[in-house]
C-alpha cells in the first residue's frame, strides 16, 4: 500500500512564504517516496470542517502546475473538482495540459460539488443535487471523449460541444477519479466510468461496506472491480505524535481490503515539516502492508 499527502491547508506561513513552503513540501514528498500529492479545489476554506472561510485557499490547478514543476514522480490531482466549478471541456483541457507538463502524472478528480456558500459568494451557479449528478456524468463522458481520438461533437442534456478537440493530447490518458461515498449515485458512477475512487469512511467496517456496494455496482454494469484503484483519506495524528507502529497497525485492516493509497490530511503546522518529519518515516513501513 502507498501513502499520499493532501495539501488542504495554507495557513501555516504568510502568503509571501507559500511558494517556498510548497516547493519544500514537494521536494520532501519525492524524497520520502510518496506516490500522490493533491490539493482541494475550492474557492474558500471549508467552513463545514470548522475552518474560517477566509483562511488561505489557493486555486487548485495553478498550484498543481507549480507542484508539477517541482517534482518528477509523484502523481498529481485534486480531491476533488466539483463539476460546477469549470465547464467540463475546459477542465479536461486544463488537466491535459497538467499531464503534458508533468510528464504524464495528472489525475482528473471529479465530484458533484457541495459547498453552496462559496458558489453564492463568487457568483457561480449551484444547481440542485440531481442536476449536479447529471452534470457529473456528462463531464466524465466529455473528458473520456476528449482524451481519445474522437474529436466529434458531444450532445448532452446540460453540455453541448461542437468539437471535442484537445491538442496536444495528454501523455498518459489521465486517470479519472470520482470522489465520494454515496451508495446509489456516486459509487455507481465509479463503477461505470472511473479509473479510481476516493472513498470517505470513518471505520474499517464502514469502508468494507462501501467497497461491497462498489463491488455490487461493478457486477451490475459488467465491470471488473479489480480495475478500480481505491484510495481513502486518513488523519495523521499518530504520525505527528511519532507513533509509526500504531499508525501502521491502524492501516492493516485497510490494506487487507485492497486499498491502493492512503492519502493523509495535514495538521495545523508547516506542510514541509509535516511531510519531512511525520509522514516520511512511515512510507517504507506502509509499503510492506
Amino acid at each position: 500500500m502507498r501513502l499520499g499527502a493532501h495539501l488542504m491547508r495554507f495557513d501555516s506561513v504568510e502568503p509571501a512564504a507559500l511558494r517556498r513552503e510548497l516547493g519544500d513540501t514537494a521536494s520532501y514528498a519525492e524524497e520520502a517516496g510518496l506516490s500522490w500529492l493533491s490539493v482541494m479545489d475550492h474557492y474558500w476554506q471549508m467552513m463545514r470542517s470548522g475552518f474560517p472561510a477566509d483562511d488561505p485557499m489557493l486555486e487548485a490547478y495553478t498550484t498543481l502546475g507549480y507542484l508539477a514543476g517541482r517534482t518528477e514522480t509523484v502523481q498529481l490531482g485534486t480531491l476533488v473538482t466539483g463539476v460546477t466549478y469549470r465547464y467540463p471541456g475546459l477542465l479536461a483541457k486544463i488537466v491535459a495540459t497538467l499531464d503534458v507538463l508533468s510528464g504524464g502524472r495528472a489525475t482528473l478528480g471529479l465530484g458533484a460539488a457541495w459547498y453552496e456558500e462559496e458558489h453564492a459568494g463568487l457568483g457561480v451557479p449551484f444547481p440542485p443535487l440531481r442536476e449536479r449528478f447529471e452534470r457529473l456524468e456528462e463531464a466524465v463522458q466529455i473528458a473520456r471523449q476528449m482524451y481519445s481520438e474522437e474529436n466529434g461533437p458531444y450532445d448532452g442534456k446540460h453540455y453541448q460541444l461542437a468539437e471535442t478537440l484537445s491538442s496536444p493530447q495528454p501523455l498518459s490518458k489521465p486517470e479519472i477519479m470520482i470522489g465520494g461515498s454515496g451508495e446509489k449515485k456516486t459509487l455507481r458512477l465509479v463503477a461505470r466510468y472511473a479509473d479510481a475512487c476516493n472513498i470517505f469512511a470513518s471505520t474499517p467496517d464502514e469502508l468494507s461496506h462501501k467497497l461491497d456496494v462498489l463491488r455490487a455496482h461493478c457486477d451490475d454494469v459488467g465491470r471488473d472491480y479489480a480495475t478500480v484503484r481505491v484510495t481513502v483519506l486518513a488523519g495523521s495524528e499518530r504520525l505527528v505524535a511519532g507513533d509509526v507502529d500504531g499508525f501502521v497497525d491502524d492501516l492493516r485492516p485497510v490494506a487487507a481490503q485492497g486499498v491502493d493509497t492512503v492519502i493523509l490530511r495535514p495538521p495545523a503546522t508547516s506542510l514541509a515539516a509535516w511531510v519531512r518529519d511525520a509522514v516520511a518515516p512511515a512510507v517504507a513501513r506502509v509499503a510492506e502492508l
